[in-house]
C-alpha cells in the first residue's frame, strides 16, 4: 500500500510539473530568442545616426568598433548597391527593408537577420547583422537542466511526504493484520491499539469487540462442555459400582476396565475444557504412535471375538513419534473403529493398520468389509445410525492439527476406508 500511494503521488506530481515546466521551458527558449534579437536590432539601431549624416571611414569605423562588441557581423547596403562593412551578398531580405523603408527580422541559415532601415537623400539604406543559433540559445539548456533538476527535487520530496503519511496509514492496518494472525493462532490475548485515521480506529476497536467477544464465547463453551462433563461422574459412580457389585469374572473384569477407560475418557474432557491449551490445536503434544495403536486394537479386539468379526491388524514396530496427544489419537482410533462396530452388521471383518512414512510421521489406516461411504456420512454432523455424527470429523481434525492429512474411500475389502496421515516430530522422543 505505500508502493502504491507513493507512486500514485509520484505520476501526480510528475503530470502536474511536465505541464508546467513544459511550457516554461518553451517560453523560456522563445524569450531568450526575443532578447537575442532585440539586443541585436539595438546595437544596429545605434548606427543608425552615422549611417545617415556620415559616410565612408566613419562608417567603417562604427560598423567594426560594433562588432569588435559583441562578435556579430555588421553590413551598411546603400541605395546604389554599394555597401561596407562585413561582407555579405544582398538578399531579398535586403531589398524588401529598403524598399518598405522598415526594420525586420528574417530566417537565414545557422540563425538570423536583423535590418533595420535608415532614409538617406538618394534612397533607403539598410543596417544588418546577423543573430547566430548559438546566440539564440544562449543559456537556455542550463536553465532547463535547473528545472529539471527542480522537477526532480519535487517528486523525490512528494514522494517522501507521501512515504511518511502512508506509514501512518499503513502501520496500524499491518498491526490489526498481525494481531488478526495472533487470534487466529490461539493467543486470545491479543489487542490492537487504535491509531490512524477514524476508520482505521474503528476497525481496530472493531477487532478488539470481536476478539473479546470470541473469548467470553470460548469460556462460556469450555465451563458448559466441564459442567457436562462433570454430570456425567454421577451415573458414571453408579455404574462402576454396580460393575464391582457383578460376580467376579472375565465378563465383570472388562466392564470394569471399560468404566475405568470412560472415566479416564470425561476426565480428560473436563482438563482439556478448562485448559486454554486446546486453542493451541495441539502445537506441542506428542506421543508413540505404535503404543497408542497397540493398546486401541488389543482393546477393540476383544469386542471383535465377542462380535464374530475377522480383525487384521499390522501395527509397525515402535517408537513411532506423531504430533498428537495419546489421548487426542486414541479418541480418534476409537471414534473409527466405534464406527465399524455401529454401522456394520456383527461378523463383518475389518482392519487396522499403522504404517511408518518416508517423510516422517505415521499412517493410520482403518478398513472394513461393510457397505462403505455414502456422500452424507463424511459430514460433519451427518449420521446414518443413532449417533452424533461426529467420528470423524474427531479423526479429521486430529490428523490435520498434526500437521497431516485426512482421507475417506472404498477399500479393498469392499467397504469403507478412513486414512489418517499424523506429522511426525523433528526430534524422536525421549525416554519414558
Amino acid at each position: 500500500m505505500r508502493r502504491a500511494l507513493a507512486l500514485l503521488v509520484a505520476a501526480t506530481t510528475s503530470l502536474v510539473l511536465v505541464a508546467f515546466l513544459v511550457p516554461l521551458a518553451l517560453l523560456i527558449r522563445s524569450t531568450t530568442a526575443d532578447q537575442a534579437v532585440s539586443g541585436a536590432a539595438g546595437r544596429a539601431s545605434a548606427l543608425t545616426p552615422v549611417v545617415a549624416t556620415s559616410g565612408g571611414e566613419t562608417v567603417e569605423l562604427a560598423l567594426a568598433a560594433a562588432q569588435a562588441d559583441t562578435d556579430q557581423p555588421f553590413t551598411v547596403f546603400y541605395p546604389d548597391g554599394s555597401s561596407v562593412g562585413a561582407p555579405a551578398e544582398r538578399s531579398d531580405a535586403v531589398d524588401l527593408a529598403a524598399t518598405r523603408g522598415e526594420s525586420l527580422v528574417a530566417e537565414a541559415d545557422g540563425g538570423r537577420v536583423v535590418l533595420v532601415a535608415v532614409g538617406l537623400p538618394e534612397g533607403t539604406a539598410v543596417i544588418q547583422t546577423f543573430v547566430a543559433a548559438t546566440d539564440l540559445a544562449d543559456g537556455v539548456v542550463r536553465t532547463w537542466l535547473v528545472l529539471a533538476a527542480l522537477g526532480a527535487g519535487l517528486v523525490a520530496l512528494g514522494v517522501l511526504v507521501a512515504d511518511r503519511l502512508a506509514r501512518n496509514l499503513v502501520r496500524p492496518v499491518v498491526e490489526a493484520s498481525q494481531v488478526s494472525h495472533r487470534l487466529a493462532a490461539g493467543d486470545l490475548d491479543a489487542r490492537v491499539v487504535p491509531g490512524g485515521p477514524d476508520e482505521i480506529r474503528e476497525v481496530a476497536a472493531g477487532l478488539n469487540h470481536l476478539a473479546d467477544r470470541i473469548g467470553g464465547m470460548l469460556r462460556e463453551e469450555r465451563e458448559a462442555v466441564a459442567d457436562l462433563s462433570h454430570r456425567l461422574r454421577t451415573p458414571l459412580t453408579v455404574l462402576r459400582l454396580e460393575a464391582e457389585a457383578l460376580p467376579e469374572g472375565d465378563r465383570s473384569g472388562r466392564i470394569v476396565e471399560s468404566v475405568d477407560a470412560l472415566e479416564r475418557a470425561v476426565t480428560q474432557v473436563i482438563n482439556d475444557a478448562r485448559s486454554r491449551s486446546d486453542q493451541a490445536a495441539g502445537g506441542g503434544a506428542s506421543c508413540d504412535a505404535a503404543e497408542v495403536m497397540a493398546d486401541r486394537v488389543a482393546f477393540w479386539a476383544v469386542l471383535a471375538e465377542d462380535t464374530d468379526r475377522r480383525v487384521d491388524a499390522a501395527v509397525a514396530p515402535g517408537p513411532l513419534p506423531v504430533r498428537v496427544a495419546a489421548a487426542d489419537l486414541a479418541a480418534a482410533v476409537d471414534a473409527l473403529l466405534g464406527n465399524v462396530f455401529a454401522h456394520t452388521p456383527d461378523g463383518t471383518a475389518f482392519q487396522v493398520r499403522l504404517e511408518r512414512r518416508e517423510d516422517g510421521g505415521a499412517r493410520v489406516v482403518v478398513a472394513d468389509a461393510g457397505r462403505g461411504f455414502t456422500g452424507a456420512d463424511v459430514d460433519r454432523g451427518a449420521s446414518r445410525a443413532a449417533s452424533t455424527g461426529l467420528g470423524l470429523d474427531i479423526a479429521r481434525r486430529v490428523a490435520q492439527s498434526s500437521g497431516g492429512a485426512f482421507a475417506t474411500g472404498g477399500s479393498a475389502m469392499g467397504g469403507a476406508e478412513v486414512i489418517l496421515d499424523l506429522g511426525g516430530l523433528r526430534r524422536p522422543l525421549g525416554p519414558r
